[in-house]
């Protein structure tokens, strides 16, 4: 039997809200992004662990608060001192600096957000020598490092055989 596999998002309910479109544009616009989705999907995102921090909050349990502050540590969006107020401070954009294809761009791989985002769905960026062709990816700080831009140089017959030669 298959689970069935459901929607990692939630549209808004004000679909014609003029800032929110102008706003999604600009975010689109300075991280690359194909399709307000991807803006959707990191919100959602961004939501629940939101939520989950209003709700250790109200209980006060300290080990899962810490689990959660940690995890966030490890993928590099708060850092490890960070507490419970810090994660409620969160915002979309902490999410999609940690994205694959950001990481790349801010990291000098690629010329502009769009092509970071080209180069990895073709398959050319590898992290830890294994090809992630997910833009989406939230890269761990650990991971980060170790990102790397394989680019095959083409040469034509010609060329090559003409550069023998001489």
């Amino acid at each position: 039997m298959m689970k069935r596999q459901r929607k990692l998002y939630h549209t808004p309910k004000r679909p014609w809200d003029k800032e929110r479109i102008e706003s999604e544009r600009e975010v689109m616009k300075s991280f690359g992004l194909k399709t307000k989705r991807e803006i959707w999907r990191t919100a959602s995102l961004l939501r629940k662990y939101r939520k989950l921090a209003r709700e250790l909050a109200a209980r006060r349990n300290m080990d899962k608060e810490m689990i959660i502050i940690e995890k966030l540590a490890k993928l590099g969006i708060l850092k490890k001192n960070a507490t419970l107020d810090d994660v409620l401070g969160l915002t979309l954009e902490d999410f999609l600096n940690r994205r694959l294809e950001t990481v790349v761009y801010k990291r000098k791989l690629a010329n502009t957000p769009k092509q970071a985002r080209q180069f990895i769905v073709h398959g050319k960026v590898l992290i830890n020598d294994r090809k992630v062709r997910f833009p989406s990816y939230i890269v761990p700080v650990g991971e980060e490092e170790k990102i790397m831009v394989k680019m095959n140089v083409a040469v034509k017959q010609g060329e090559a055989n003409g550069k023998a030669a001489e």
